[in-house]
């Protein structure tokens, strides 16, 4: 063999052997994967198990556990889309809803499709307080005829959790839901090895963590700590002070994704889940005070689902709020807000009130509800503003936007926020709160000691009269 005829020999077969070697590693590295999923695999449910033939409401127990069936029944038929002999099968508004919690959630998998020839769609909710209250997560779902297709959702929850599927659009028409399966939380790595049309699907750019800037008051669930007691919801997270029948502060976030079209429900109500002898503030409690139902967490700020809107509504998330300083100059200031995150924003918010004496429409009070409820002094804001994107809290740096607001609670107050601005320093002075503990020292030092100086310039949206 000539000397060019070997070395021509030799490249190819080099070729050869290294080809077989990405092939195997290819292979083992899917393998590895599968076999990392796998062994995560929280819950399994197929929906073999049981037998449910009409769409009346119903709880079947499936080898997972008790699900809620609501215009919804198990479908065997030649039509139905399905992996095996059954699936589920929702018509309407039709929801299937898990009955039990599982402990943390990194992933779930649905396969779904279109019962017949008619789209329709679905979301996927989540609840965290043992299916009190219900959130939406991720994108809504179009399902098509007529094979099975598998959605991801990425979750990553550490924690109890339990799911429901609910339909939202077609009407009569009908869709399919098999494989469910829930794999455990393990820090995060699904979120890493999850592709990009799984991350769009959880839409992970819009979503965000209420207490992502910190716990300012250190807040704890403990009975034996009743003036700076954490209540924690899906919608978001506050300090509620016992004795005086408020927040001390309440903290969550707005995104696109927190922004639908559902109407404002107005179903003020006490929080039943308050610990066992506490005193629950009712609907009525500031009838005739001269005082509003002042939000913290705004109605407006949760219009993605019935659920966000509604806790908005719960006699916790509310203060004595002077008329003029609610619906005017707080108004113009969460329609800033709210206007921010539409020019592809995400902002993070603190809101919290100190002090006891305010003026409302019928002059000063200290306290209303027969001396149960405080009437704070002074009510306050800080929020954080972020491009759309991930990672959040490494993305705030010391250039990041930051406003501060204080206002009295007065009924004179006049409706531009603006000429309320100050620093978080000056309320953390005011309130003994560490805002933002979850920044570093430096960029705390950056941005706490900085009055915003941008909401000057946009005066369109600071009134509303």
């Amino acid at each position: 063999m000539k000397l060019h005829q070997y070395f021509i020999y030799s490249f190819f077969a080099l070729l050869l052997i290294l080809n077989g070697c990405s092939c195997n590693r290819q292979s083992s590295s899917n393998q590895n994967n599968s076999s990392a999923y796998n062994s995560a695999l929280a819950v399994s449910e197929d929906f073999e198990a049981g037998s449910k033939s009409s769409y009346a409401p119903q709880q079947i127990n499936f080898k997972s556990g008790l699900w809620y069936l609501k215009d919804a029944l198990i479908g065997n038929s030649a039509a139905d889309a399905k992996n095996g002999n059954q699936s589920i099968r929702l018509r309407n508004n039709g929801e299937l809803q898990m009955n039990f919690d599982v402990n943390g959630a990194g992933k779930v998998t649905i396969a779904h499709a279109a019962y017949g020839n008619s789209n329709s769609t679905w979301q996927l909710f989540m609840s965290i307080d043992g299916g009190r209250t219900f959130t939406q997560t991720g994108v809504n779902i179009l399902s098509q005829p007529h094979d099975l297709q598998t959605i991801t959702f990425v979750i990553n929850h550490q924690g109890p959790i339990r799911f429901a599927i609910r339909k939202i659009s077609g009407g009569k028409s009908r869709i399919n839901i098999d494989d469910f399966k829930i794999y455990s939380f393990n820090g995060g790595s699904e979120a890493q090895t999850a592709t990009a049309s799984e991350q769009s699907a959880s839409d992970t750019a819009q979503t965000g963590d209420n207490l992502l800037l910190g716990n300012p008051s250190n807040a704890v669930a403990d009975t034996h700590n009743p003036d700076n007691y954490l209540i924690t919801l899906p919608y978001y997270t506050e300090s509620y002070n016992r004795s005086k029948s408020e927040p001390n502060w309440v903290s969550w976030y707005v995104s696109t994704a927190s922004l639908g079209s559902v109407s404002r429900i107005n179903n003020f109500r006490p929080n039943i889940s308050l610990p066992k002898g506490w005193y629950e503030v009712q609907q009525f409690s500031y009838s005739s005070s001269g005082f509003e139902r002042g939000h913290n967490c705004p109605s407006a700020d949760r219009t993605s689902t019935t659920d966000a809107n509604s806790a908005t509504f719960l006699m916790t998330n509310m203060i004595p709020q002077a008329p003029n300083n609610n619906e005017k100059t707080w108004g113009n200031l969460e329609n800033y807000e709210r206007e921010l995150v539409r020019q592809n924003n995400k902002i993070y918010i603190i809101m919290g009130s100190y002090g006891t004496g305010g003026t409302g429409s019928k002059g000063y009070r200290t306290t209303i509800d027969s001396g149960r409820v405080n009437v704070p002094s002074r009510i306050w804001k800080v929020i954080v503003v972020l491009p759309v994107g991930n990672n959040d809290l490494q993305r705030i740096n010391n250039d990041t936007r930051v406003i501060a607001v204080d206002t009295p609670n007065d009924n004179s107050i006049v409706p531009d926020w603006t000429q309320y601005l100050c620093t978080v320093r000056d309320i953390e002075k005011a309130t003994g709160y560490n805002l933002l503990s979850k920044l570093p020292k430096t960029v705390q030092d950056a941005i706490e000691t900085h009055k915003d100086t941008q909401s000057n310039s946009s005066n369109r949206y600071n009134a509303r009269l």
